[in-house]
C-alpha cells in the first residue's frame, strides 16, 4: 500500500479574489480618507467641532468670498469660528454689514488696531481653531446685527500700505449661529 502524499492546491480563483477584495477595500479607504479621519467627515472642521457646516459657509451674515481658501472652522456650543484666506475680504466685510459701504477699511468707528509688530510675527488662532496663524499687524472689527448676534473679525493688514489689507489676507470670523 503506498501512501500518496501531496499538497493541497488552493484554487487560483480564490487567490485572485482575495487580491481584488484587498484592492477594492484599500482603494475605497483611500477615496474616503478625508471623511474617515476628519471631525464630522469634513476636512475643514477642527477637532472638537460639534456641528458640521454646509459646503458654502455663511459667516456673520454673508457667504465667504468666492476665492476663499485654506478654510477651517470650529463649532462649539452654538458659537462658530472660521478662518480663511482671500483677496476679497473687504467685499466680505461690506456684504456681511460689518463695515458699511463707503466707509474706510480702518474707520475706528467700526474697528480697532490689533496686535502690531514685526511682519514675520504670528498671532495664534483662538483655542481649538486649526489652520494657519495670522500675521501682524491686524485690524479687529466688531459688529452687532439687528437680532443681537455679535460678529468679530480679525484680519491681516498690509505691511506696505497703511490703508490696505494684505493680499491675500487671512481672516478669523467669530459669531454665534
Amino acid at each position: 500500500m503506498s501512501a500518496v502524499t501531496g499538497r493541497r492546491r488552493v484554487p487560483v480563483w480564490l487567490g485572485v479574489g482575495v487580491v481584488v477584495l484587498a484592492a477594492v477595500g484599500g482603494g475605497g479607504t483611500w477615496l474616503l480618507r478625508d471623511e474617515l479621519f476628519h471631525p464630522l467627515g469634513d476636512a475643514r472642521a477642527c477637532d472638537g467641532s460639534d456641528l458640521r457646516l454646509p459646503g458654502v459657509i455663511t459667516a456673520g451674515g454673508a457667504t465667504l468670498p468666492a476665492d476663499a481658501s485654506d478654510i477651517h472652522y470650529l463649532t462649539r456650543n452654538g458659537s462658530v469660528e472660521v478662518t480663511f484666506l482671500s483677496r476679497r475680504t473687504p467685499d466680505y466685510l461690506h456684504r456681511a454689514g460689518i463695515l458699511p459701504e463707503g466707509k474706510a477699511l480702518f474707520d475706528q468707528k467700526y474697528g480697532t488696531k490689533g496686535e502690531a509688530g514685526n511682519a514675520d510675527e504670528k498671532i495664534a488662532l483662538p483655542d481649538g481653531l486649526c489652520g494657519t496663524s495670522l500675521r501682524v499687524p491686524v485690524w479687529q472689527y466688531h459688529s452687532t446685527a439687528a437680532n443681537g448676534t455679535s460678529v468679530d473679525v480679525t484680519v491681516e493688514r498690509s505691511t506696505l500700505f497703511q490703508d490696505a489689507l494684505r493680499s491675500p489676507a487671512r481672516a478669523v470670523v467669530t459669531f454665534t449661529s
